[in-house]
């Protein structure tokens, strides 16, 4: 990989910028000041910017607890965005597996592998997706019987069988492996009921970590990545 390209992947400026940078000899590799922006570097080169050691990662791999108010998006010219909320990191080619409404909170896994976003995403799959949902009305055994069936949601086709478990008369966890516009809320107006509040607690294998507070994120662990991949 060029040397320019490779500072660019790691977020320490544009193309013009680095190769600035480079001219300014504060670029070395192995050792070596280097001045040419074109210098093929690899996995084993030891690159260093102004004396700090620089660590490239083909793969970024992060849990965000998503907090109200906040959009679910890579760039919005109003609104604060999840990537907004990763401060200090590079977020250089990071998008969504999948999407919460902005008054939704909870896990976001946000990522630069395209393959395992498409592979988690894919209705074939069948990922499961536990949020907490908090009702306007309680909830009755009838209407827990029928999410568990499937309900019209005014789509094509019902919604696939959900798991429910209550966890008080207005509360319940509810566990869906597709991922339609809206869904949790039109799958609770279909049987009478609205949702007050809504947090996604877990994704496939990972759940959210508790120590976690609303906007606080962290990368995942090695073997978080491994369930993930096994998943998909």
């Amino acid at each position: 990989m060029r040397l320019d390209k490779y500072l660019c992947e790691l977020g320490k400026g544009t193309r013009s910028e680095v190769k600035d940078l480079i001219k300014k000899k504060k670029v070395s590799v192995d050792g070596s000041i280097i001045t040419d922006a074109g210098y093929q570097v690899n996995d084993n080169s030891e690159v260093m910017l102004d004396g700090e050691k620089l660590m490239y990662e083909e793969f970024r791999y992060y849990m965000l607890n998503k907090p109200a108010g906040v959009v679910s998006a890579t760039e919005d010219n109003i609104d604060k965005t999840v990537i907004d909320l990763l401060e200090g990191e590079n977020t250089r080619g990071l998008f969504l597996v999948g999407r919460l409404d902005k008054d939704t909170e909870g896990l976001l896994l946000i990522t630069n592998d395209g393959d395992m976003s498409h592979r988690l995403l894919s209705p074939k799959k069948h990922v499961d997706k536990c949020y907490y949902v908090e009702l306007v009305n309680k909830i009755d055994k009838e209407s827990i019987a029928r999410l568990t069936e499937g309900v019209d949601i005014g789509d094509d086709e019902l919604t696939l069988p959900a798991k429910v478990e209550a966890i008080s008369p207005t509360s319940v966890y509810l566990t869906i492996t597709e991922g339609r516009y809206h869904q949790v809320k039109r799958m609770m107006l279909a049987v009478d009921n609205e949702v007050k509040f809504l947090k996604r607690v877990s994704f496939g294998p990972l759940e959210l970590d508790k120590n976690l507070k609303p906007g606080e994120y962290r990368r995942l662990d090695d073997d978080e990545i491994l369930m993930l991949q096994i998943k998909c």
